[in-house]
């Protein structure tokens, strides 16, 4: 195999995928120029694409979010709980990962744990389906941050497209629909020149946060991080607040599961997963909650409603002046943009896998020619995003983590028990520490998001028809196919 052409990483040389007794897609051509998937990614990549998409606008502009969801500097538990989180479900994502790395990486987990050709074609269809509409969320949710962080400079893009409409489209979502238009473009090209791209937009990203830090930290006051003396007490209040801040925590430490959404194109997965996941978990959470104090240490929380989602631009404008308060607005802008380009890359994966699968529509099984990149699902998957950007910011994240958490995140949790029980004998080249302490503790941390907030009935309602108009499909489409549950597998345990 090909090595990866840039950024050595030194990852193990192994090309293959690791031997698993489980069905896979084809990583290997199946005659001399069939497009394929090419296994390029090591770990040095694997994890710049992991923090990529972790690190896009989601903690520049939520900062403000969590902390007047927590009413002062105690927003510092959302994200410290958010962490705790992230690393009992990263576990998760390791070891089925690892044991299965194929490209569409939840399509493939929850086939498997519920039974391919049983029950885990159903759950696994309802799982595509939902990413129909929260793929293009997360997507519409980065580049309408990008675009927010745009009219720090041009405050025209505020005004409403139509004058007297002042409650409709602004030109900021007019704005973040040409930047998915824009992303899909340097994605329709080969994994090298991709892959270069990504290297570069790191850099970006990292020079953001290093900026943040840097202008928050010399000119830090710990006097602003005091807290009201009531302010952790043990209310209802309290827990209201605490599960708001945890889910838009929640939704900014995303993306440490990306890399298994290309689990077709990575080197050496048994190894290069598990540590591309947990290692980018861990610097992660270090950055957000050294970016959070830096902040608080210089704008009191008081103040940071009235300074709105570019509370991080204003804080280096106090701090370094006003030239950088615009530079900081532009790296932010290419963190949110890179954030992007890496969640899209990874999402295009799932149709494409479901489709070869069988079990999503055909179109969606094709790859590019000449490029082996899945073509028409990155497109499909753009268009609808596109769409989703003339929602607003806020609903776009609370639906998103709803959505996701119900018909995704719950299953996933019970179904690597599942496994352990159903499949003791299957090949686990990582075995997350501590089971079954982890998959229990991520969900009862995602229960807590789902129940502790106001409103929790009117999007856990969003999912719930999500749900049923998935399965209804479902049934339509597998009565006609004669598929499960018309057609039982004679010998299928759900494993």
């Amino acid at each position: 195999m090909v090595s990866e052409p840039v950024a050595p990483d030194g990852s193990a040389g192994n090309a293959g995928a690791t031997p698993h007794r489980m069905p896979t897609q084809a990583a290997t051509p199946g005659a001399p120029g069939t497009p394929h998937l090419e296994r390029r990614i090591g770990l040095a990549s694997a994890v710049a694409l992991n923090m990529m998409y972790m690190i896009g606008v989601g903690p520049f502009i939520t900062l403000p979010l969590i902390v007047v969801a927590m009413g002062g500097s105690q927003a510092l538990l959302g994200w410290l709980l958010g962490a705790l989180i992230a690393a009992c479900d990263g576990l998760v994502w390791a070891e089925l990962g690892a044991a299965m790395p194929e490209a569409g990486g939840a399509y493939a987990f929850l086939r498997e744990i519920y039974g391919r050709e049983g029950a885990g074609r159903f759950v696994s269809f309802l799982y595509i389906f939902q990413l129909g509409f929260s793929a293009p969320l997360s997507i519409a949710s980065g580049c309408i941050g990008f675009a927010e962080f745009a009219s720090f400079m041009l405050p025209g893009l505020r005004l409403p497209i139509i004058s007297a409409w002042p409650n409709g489209p602004h030109w900021t979502n007019v704005l973040a629909a040409g930047a998915v238009a824009v992303i899909v473009g340097m994605l329709y090209r080969d994994m090298r020149a991709i892959l270069r791209t990504a290297w570069v937009l790191w850099a970006g990203v990292m020079a953001a946060m290093a900026i943040v830090l840097i202008a928050g930290f010399t000119h830090f006051h710990p006097a602003l991080l005091q807290m009201s003396p009531h302010a952790l007490s043990l209310s209802p209040l309290f827990f209201a607040g605490l599960g708001s801040a945890t889910l838009i925590a929640t939704y900014d430490y995303w993306g440490y599961y990306n890399v298994c959404f290309l689990g077709g194109e990575i080197r050496d997965p048994g190894r290069t997963i598990p540590r591309a996941v947990l290692f980018s978990i861990a610097v992660v959470a270090a950055l957000y909650i050294a970016m959070n104090l830096s902040v608080l240490g210089v704008i009191p929380a008081q103040q940071m409603q009235q300074v709105g989602r570019t509370v991080v631009a204003e804080m280096v404008a106090r701090t370094l002046g006003p030239v950088w308060a615009v530079g900081i607005a532009c790296l932010i802008m290419w963190t949110a943009f890179s954030s992007v380009f890496a969640l899209l890359m990874g999402y295009s994966r799932v149709p494409y896998a479901a489709a070869l699968d069988g079990n999503y529509f055909h179109a969606f099984a094709h790859l590019h020619p000449k490029r082996n990149f899945p073509d028409v699902s990155l497109i499909a998957l753009g268009a609808v995003a596109a769409v989703f950007c003339f929602l607003r910011l806020a609903q776009v994240i609370a639906a998103l983590v709803v959505i996701r958490i119900v018909l995704q995140y719950l299953l996933q949790q019970v179904g690597v028990i599942l496994l352990r029980i159903r499949r003791p004998d299957l090949p686990r080249p990582f075995r997350m520490w501590l089971y079954p302490l982890p998959p229990l503790a991520a969900l009862a941390g995602f229960l807590f998001i789902l129940f502790s907030r106001p409103q929790a009935m009117r999007y856990l309602l969003y999912a719930v028809a999500i749900a049923l108009a998935g399965s209804i499909l479902y049934l339509f489409r597998a009565r006609s196919r004669h598929e499960w549950p018309f057609r039982m597998a004679p010998s299928d345990a759900g494993g």
